[in-house]
């Protein structure tokens, strides 16, 4: 009866919103009790924003973590977060792009910018996922996610992970057919300029991105510990309704949740503790993937510092009942995980042995992009000093 008592809690909060502000979020509250030798109480919560909060209010999801939700040692898992971020993100950019009289479409996830996971969430706390429209160009829209964990035993929120995702309308009618996004009113110029840099960064990035993924993962017999091969990882899933869109393509949340899996399954062989989600690189997503395709993620240690691990995840898609289409690359990512103690403190992590030159070369890759944000978060960090 706990959760129970949380669960009130938590509405009675959402009801009395900010100070001087009107509550811009309708909270939905699901509850379920069983009786018997099992007896269980449990809460769903949500919160939708309505259509006039569009574009200048953020839309809001809030849900209590389940056990369901985390690792061994009780912490959410990255993907978990991930896939609630997308939700939010998917919820703001459609009902924007179906603003405005013309035709209906449905916003698909085209890209997820570097994402830091600032501090753990747990079983038990309750995640407030706001996302807000930042940018918008001709063919595409920037969300901006913040996810702020609640204890609601004490009160206390902490800011656990900033996101920015970048959507693209396409047609009800036809999936292939991209629709113009309703323009936002900018209260200032410069957001617009800033906005307009920002989309141009990452669509050049993309491209970058798609023409050099063209490797795959393949195993290897009686590995030597440490190496590549030794944590290399892979999953096959096939795809069903439950996954996909209105569409009938899968959601981009479903792929970032099994990215998130196989990149902790490779983090997890390979130094043999709890691990967790320390950053996300950027998610590219290069092409759809139909309902009934068989998907294989794959995931290989690419870098190792001192106390850091970086796990590249390759998505392929394989129209196993389309004889037209081959095989092709989905989506990609690098996935940066920390080892932990049982107590929480971070612990060392086992070297990366590379052996082939591809491996020598992705080793020397992912080190400059570690040196490269490690010199960024110190240079953050001195302004403030």
């Amino acid at each position: 009866m706990r959760l129970l008592a949380w669960a009130l809690r938590l509405c009675e909060l959402s009801r009395q919103g900010a100070p001087g502000r009107p509550v811009s979020a309708r909270v939905c509250l699901g509850l379920r009790i069983s009786k018997g030798p099992r007896e269980r109480c449990w809460a769903s919560i949500r919160a939708v924003g309505t259509r006039s909060d569009l574009p200048s209010h953020p839309c809001v999801t809030i849900r209590i973590m389940r056990p369901d939700d985390a690792n061994v040692a009780g912490n959410v898992h990255g993907g978990t977060i991930l896939k609630m971020i997308e939700e939010a993100g998917a919820i703001i950019s459609t009902r924007h792009c179906n603003s405005q009289n013309g035709e209906r479409c449905v916003a698909a996830l085209a890209r997820v910018e570097r994402t830091d996971f600032l501090s753990p969430m747990c079983i038990g706390e309750v995640a407030h996922v706001s996302a807000e429209i930042t940018y918008t160009s001709k063919h595409s829209v920037e969300v901006q996610v913040n996810v702020m964990s609640e204890n609601i035993l004490t009160g206390t929120k902490k800011l656990t992970n900033k996101a920015t995702l970048w959507y693209v309308p396409l047609s009800l009618k036809n999936v292939d057919k991209v629709l113009e996004v309703p323009p936002v009113v900018y209260s200032r110029q410069e957001q617009e300029e800033e906005g307009r840099k920002r989309y141009e960064a990452q669509k050049l990035e993309r491209m970058e991105t798609k023409w050099r993924n063209g490797d795959i993962v393949q195993p290897a017999l009686n590995p030597e510990p440490n190496t590549v091969s030794y944590s290399q990882s892979s999953l096959i899933h096939l795809v069903g309704p439950s996954d996909c869109t209105l569409h009938g393509f899968v959601h981009g949340g479903v792929t970032m949740k099994l990215m998130d899996e196989v990149a902790g399954i490779v983090a997890a062989r390979h130094c043999k503790t709890n691990i967790v989600t320390a950053s996300v690189d950027a998610i590219n997503f290069h092409d759809k993937i139909r309902k009934g395709y068989v998907i294989t993620i794959s995931g290989r240690m690419t870098f190792t510092s001192n106390k850091s691990m970086e796990i590249e995840v390759l998505v392929d898609a394989d129209p196993v009942v389309d004889n037209s289409q081959k095989r092709y690359r989905a989506a990609s990512a690098f996935f940066t995980y920390v080892s932990l103690s049982q107590e929480g403190r971070s612990l060392p992590v086992p070297q990366l042995v590379p052996e082939t030159e591809d491996e020598k070369k992705r080793f020397e890759e992912g080190k400059g992009r570690y040196l490269q944000m490690k010199a960024k978060r110190q240079g953050q960090a001195e302004p403030q000093a």
